[in-house]
């Protein structure tokens, strides 16, 4: 059984499977309907308005429908699509035991308690048939898939077949009158639709289920006899042909199966079981522990079956269906009914070879698994199941004739795979070696693993990839040496590139990409199954899903080519074809639209020239390439694939191409996208264009701002003007202040009745005229002068010389700026005169000044007198300033002149070019580049919390810094510090940073923490080896030795942290007597100093002995006086508690304890995990839990996700050369 997907849940009674979509509906005991996608595992819906179990559920083989029988002794209708029940059919007295839609009429067929079996029309929602003649429950009913027929099967002890030929004419318009009077007449005399065919006795006891087969005139039943009956009918009766007998208990359900000659029953006897049609024999059962099987249902178009048991249900598969074949050059070679079949990728051609071999044995999922073909002998290897594990070789005829085959040659062995020319390599899975055999099948050498493997593949000739539960490795079978290992989730294929430089290792959910010596590169992780894949010319990868093609480029991303309809297997990319087998071992050659992937490849290999034929002869849109430039760092050439103008700007904005963005707000015209214009050309320093947007948002406070910085006096003297008529008195003084205009202070001071202001600002500035005809308006209010202060006049100072634009550098255009230009309009030919200094907008006359509102007076102002008008627009636009053309849609203004400064090329900072090539986390701290070491410890060691990191992390960032002080005015140089500097190396020479942690510090903590346990002090030696645990990731060492020595390290800790807590924990412990000797005996098991061993076992005999354990006692007493303790009290003890308790060789409590049976402690639960047993581990410490706490924080180090995957420490630059 081929398990793919399972549930939990209460009782499951009925199931039916959609014929399109990957659904299952699984009506419960609870009165639920669940709807599952099976494929990805997840409930999509649920529909609970039955009250009761509800027993049978079927899917609608067109419409979103699907119908549902309860013990609410009704029949409901839902769409599935409006997520609701559409009507209700009443009608039955007692509990509906199933419900089927006919595969052609609008009918509905149910079986029920009420011991009848009634026909309904679901679109007129009536009941147009009843079938009375059983007489006790009606456990089932179902019509035939072709004919006019429905069987049913009851607790009576029989099975009917009812013929509903009348029914089917009934529901037919007859053409002729004579048929139509006919009808009627039967109609009012009692006519019978539907009428017992055949009835079949035979079973003793009540018949649970009856089927028909989809092709042959056979029925199937099952009953609570335990039997499986077999019945043969033709037109005039039908009979037993045979009975199945192996179920121990009532059988619930059995089918045909659709595909093949076999029948799958299931029964309370908890067990399912597969029985061969033709020899009549059971050939396999499937058994579960505690759970009843009540109901089976068959997918109508795949090879899936499902079943419901007490605790929830099952999909499963029979056989495998995937074929097994192997690609050598312009060839695909591949098994398909029992021939070995030849097909050629040129000419397209599909030949058959020589018969394969049919196992003898009756048993499921014996057919070949996998293909190896050696070129050079035209031989074929193949790997089956049969007798747990075994292969063929065949050496295929030079002349091609198929009765010129040698004979077969077999072997034992659980993979086999050719290794080089003359050479294969079989895998002996119970003595863990490796035979290499010759052609004659002859042991050559043989090979003892040193590690459990459980499959091998090729890897080169000479080499086995070999692959374990945890991890893949390359072994040299010639000098019998590990070559390379990477730790990975279990995989199950391993595709080559043609150079054998990539592997791809597929997993269930996962596809690894590695090179040639296993080092990771990256990895994909898909929700829907991985089938197959293969690499093609260019590197990337294209592999299919259960659903879908995709492609994977060399950097890691990955994208969908195409949907699948069917699961298709990948043998061979050429060009733009794909080369697949179906599962019914058909190949298929797909052309397929490379496009997308090339262009994102040419994008990562920086081939612009081929981007640009791309753009102009491809259509590349969508907001998926949009998105991938973006995140790629191409904004500029997403904006030639943009035809939406807001998208437009946007590109434009972040590629800082100020043309294109006036361009495109122009068309926009919103407030929001010329104030982000106005920004980023600010940024720019193009002051023109800032001017432009902030005019068109009327923004006058910075429009006055930027004529102030530019030193644009004489327009900042207009937006004086312009504040007066609009009658705002702060925009005018405003301006009054950025002009240094103290008589047009005075007089707005004076205006808005701020007298004593307008007196001081007089008298300050030495206006004395106005000084006093002000002192005498306030008369004795006037502000008495502060005495002996000299004022400071507030006055800017007046602008050297106006400037514009900022000076630009001169750059070559990039690729894509002049290249792609005209994309789509060939022919067009442009010329550009850029003016040097160039304003954007015209003068701000008085005269574009134009119906101010004041109050209710409308007035404008020419040759700069206020006269009255009666223009009848009202309000005051900037926009209806008569521009110049080119203003339109303004351009960026480019320096014209020769004599051009341009800044020197800036320098990699130091801190970058220590991360540069460093794949060392310490490093990446160092440099501040604390988002870069996250990621790689998180991908190293499957760091996840980094909360216990975060003060060493900015201890090393502060620590390779340092700070040199120079001018006041002047900030301060920062200085990188660097390990190993010399003032006579060369100054362009990038040394490591100097790093704060190093390793002679962790070997003090390590001391200390030994002194501390040796002194009881368990919490500060606790804190001490938890310290150094999560101090190791940011350590960088200089050798290999050293890169041992900090393993061994973490090593250490991990036990210490173990033990001491366990130690803590049972000190905390007052009442409970027996789990403080359980902790204490495992205390001993740590791996320990000799020294702290000595002290824990005598910790550990001690109480053991006085809680009456006196055989466990004793243990620890042998195992104290076998480390020869220099201490004689110790020594002396040990021995007087031996004598004692051999004199009473019991324990009073049972502990959860062997010391018998090796085991590690659960560094969560802290309970033994004995050899043999599942757990999972930290990939940081290593440490080892029970698989419930898989996904969860390591409780040992606190930094590691526990079960997750990691690639392995790296704290060297040794490690990576």
């Amino acid at each position: 059984m081929l398990t793919k997907f399972e549930t939990k849940s209460n009782r499951v009674k009925g199931l039916s499977f959609h014929n399109k979509r990957p659904w299952i509906l699984a009506s419960l005991h609870t009165g639920v309907i669940q709807l599952w996608d099976y494929r990805v595992g997840t409930l999509i819906d649920r529909f609970d308005e039955h009250e009761g179990p509800v027993r049978g559920v079927d899917f609608h083989n067109s419409q979103p429908l699907f119908v549902s029988g309860g013990d609410d002794y009704t029949i409901k209708v839902w769409n599935y699509k409006l997520r609701r029940c559409l009507f209700t059919l009443l009608g039955h007295l007692d509990y509906i035991r199933t419900v089927q839609f006919h595969h052609e009429s609008p009918w509905i067929l149910s079986a029920s308690d009420d011991q009848t079996i009634r026909i309904w029309n679901w679109q007129s929602r009536t009941c147009i048939a009843v079938l009375t003649g059983h007489n006790h429950y009606v456990m089932c009913a179902v019509f035939h898939p072709k004919e006019d027929l429905v069987v049913s099967a009851s607790l009576d002890q029989t099975i009917r077949v009812w013929d509903i030929g009348a029914l089917r004419k009934k529901t037919v318009s007859p053409a002729d009158d004579s048929l139509r009077l006919s009808e009627m007449s039967s109609d009012m005399f009692g006519g019978v639709d539907a009428v017992v065919k055949y009835v079949l006795e035979g079973h003793d006891r009540g018949v649970n289920w009856a089927s028909f087969h989809p092709t042959l005139p056979l029925i199937v039943s099952g009953a609570d006899d335990r039997q499986i009956k077999l019945w043969r009918m033709n037109d005039m009766k039908a009979w037993e042909v045979d009975t199945l007998r192996g179920h121990t208990n009532n059988v619930s359900c059995v089918m045909f199966h659709a595909k093949q000659d076999i029948i799958v029953s299931n029964s309370e006897d908890k067990s399912i079981r597969v029985w061969d049609v033709t020899k009549r024999i059971g050939i396999q059962t499937f058994r579960r522990e505690h759970d009843r099987f009540w109901v089976l249902a068959f997918h109508p178009e795949m090879n899936l079956i499902a079943a419901g048991h007490d605790s929830g249900m099952i999909v499963f598969k029979l056989e495998r269906e995937r074929p097994a074949f192997s690609v050598s050059g312009d060839s695909l070679y591949y098994v398909k009914d029992r021939f070995l079949r030849i097909y050629g990728f040129i000419t397209q051609k599909d030949t058959q070879g020589i018969p394969i071999r049919r196992p003898g044995s009756l048993s499921l999922n014996q057919s070949p698994k996998t293909l190896s073909y050696n070129p050079t002998e035209n031989a074929v290897l193949l790997s089956s199941d049969v007798d747990g594990g075994s292969y063929e070789l065949y050496v295929l005829p030079k002349d091609g004739r198929v009765d010129s085959a040698q004979d077969v040659m077999r072997g034992l062995g659980v993979s086999a795979v050719f290794v080089a020319r003359n050479r294969f390599a079989v895998l002996d899975k119970v003595n863990n070696n490796v035979l290499v055999k010759n052609l004659k099948n002859e042991i050559v050498k043989k090979s003892s693993l040193p590690f459990a493997a459980d499959s091998i593949f090729y890897a080169g000739t000479g080499n086995l990839l070999c692959r374990t539960e945890d991890r893949i490795t390359i072994f040299d079978l010639q000098q019998r040496i590990v070559l390379c290992d990477l730790q990975i989730p279990f995989i199950k294929y391993v595709v080559w590139s043609s150079d054998m430089e990539s592997v791809a290792l597929l997993g269930k959910h996962v596809i690894v990409v590695a090179n040639k010596k296993l080092v990771h590169q990256f990895t994909i992780h898909e929700t829907i199954r991985v089938k197959s894949g293969a690499w093609d010319d260019n590197g990337v990868f294209i592999y299919t899903t259960l659903n879908h093609m995709k492609y994977c480029l060399p950097n890691g991303d990955s994208g969908i080519i195409m949907t699948l309809d069917v699961p298709l297997y990948v043998a061979k990319v050429y060009q733009k074809v794909v080369f697949c087998l179906d599962r019914n071992g058909k190949p298929w050659p797909m052309s397929i639209d490379t496009t997308e992937y090339m262009f994102k490849l040419s994008l990562l290999k920086k081939k612009y020239d081929s981007i640009m034929s791309m753009i102009r002869k491809s259509q590349l849109f969508g907001q998926a390439i949009i998105a991938y430039l973006q995140q790629k760092g191409f904004p500029e050439v997403a904006l030639h694939l943009v035809k939406d103008e807001r998208t437009r700007f946007n590109l434009a904005l972040e590629c800082g191409n100020i043309q294109t963005a006036v361009a495109s707000a122009n068309e926009i015209d919103e407030k929001d996208h010329w104030y982000r214009l106005g920004v980023e050309a600010l940024r720019q320093g193009n002051a023109s264009i800032v001017e432009y947007a902030y005019q068109k948002t009327k923004n006058f406070e910075r429009l006055s701002f930027l004529y102030l910085i530019t030193g644009n006096i004489e327009k900042l003297s207009k937006m004086m003007k312009i504040a007066e008529i609009k009658n705002d008195v702060m925009g005018q003084f405003h301006n009054s202040l950025y002009l240094g205009d103290i008589y047009e202070r005075v007089k707005v001071l004076e205006k808005a009745g701020h007298l004593p202001l307008a007196y001081v600002t007089a008298s300050v500035h030495g206006l004395k005229e106005d000084a006093d005809r002000l002192a005498k308006e306030l008369g004795d209010n006037v502000p008495s002068l502060p005495h002996g202060k000299v004022p400071s006049l507030l006055i800017p100072p007046a602008p050297v010389l106006s400037c514009g634009d900022w000076p630009l550098l001169r750059v070559t255009k990039g690729i894509f700026e002049g290249g792609l230009d005209n994309v789509g309009k060939a022919g067009e030919e442009e010329e550009e005169e850029e003016a040097l200094d160039a304003d954007w907008v015209e003068d701000l006359d008085i005269d574009d000044v134009i119906g101010l509102q004041n109050g209710s007076v409308e007035i404008v102002i020419k040759n700069g007198e206020v006269i009255e008008g009666n223009d009848e627009e009202g309000g005051w636009d900037l926009e209806d300033l008569e521009l110049p053309p080119e203003v339109v849609s303004p351009k960026t203004s480019v320096s014209g002149r020769s004599s051009v400064f341009i800044t020197p090329t800036l320098g990699m900072p130091v801190s970058q070019s220590w991360i540069k090539d460093s794949s060392l986390a310490g490093e990446h701290a160092a440099a501040g580049n604390f988002d870069t070491a996250m990621r790689l410890l998180n991908r190293q060691l499957g760091i996840k919390n980094f909360t216990p990191l975060k003060a060493m992390f900015l201890d090393m960032y502060v620590g390779s810094q340092s700070y040199l002080r120079a001018f006041d005015s002047a900030p301060v140089v920062l200085l990188e510090i660097e390990k190993g500097w010399i003032e006579a190396s060369n100054c362009n020479a990038r040394c490591a940073p100097a790093l704060v942690l190093n390793f002679s510090q962790l070997d003090d903590k390590l001391k200390a923490a030994y002194r501390a346990t040796k002194d009881g002090k368990f919490t500060e030696a606790l804190r001490l080896f938890v310290s150094i645990l999560q101090t190791i990731p940011l350590i960088v060492v200089d050798s290999r030795r050293e890169v041992d020595e900090v393993k061994e390290l973490i090593v250490i800790a991990k036990e210490y942290v173990i033990g001491l807590t366990m130690e803590v924990m049972r000190k905390e412990i007052k009442d409970d007597i027996t789990r403080q000797q359980e902790l204490a005996a495992y205390f001993t098991h740590c791996n320990l100093q000799t020294v702290h061993l000595r002290l824990a076992l005598v910790n550990a005999m001690t109480i053991c002995f006085k809680a009456g354990n006196y055989m466990t006692s004793a243990t620890f007493a042998r195992r104290l006086i076998e480390t020869n303790p220099p201490n004689e009290n110790q020594a002396k003890k040990a021995r007087q508690v031996l004598q004692a308790c051999e004199r009473n060789m019991k324990d009073a409590t049972d502990l959860n304890y062997d010391f018998r049976n090796p085991f590690v402690v659960c560094g969560a639960t802290y309970v033994p995990i004995y050899r043999g047993q599942k757990d999972v581990s930290c990939p940081y410490c290593g440490s080892r839990f029970v698989p419930s706490t898989e996904g969860s924080i390591c409780a040992v180090c606190e930094l590691a996700v526990v079960g997750s995957d990691a690639s392995g420490l790296l704290c060297s630059p040794t490690q990576m050369r």
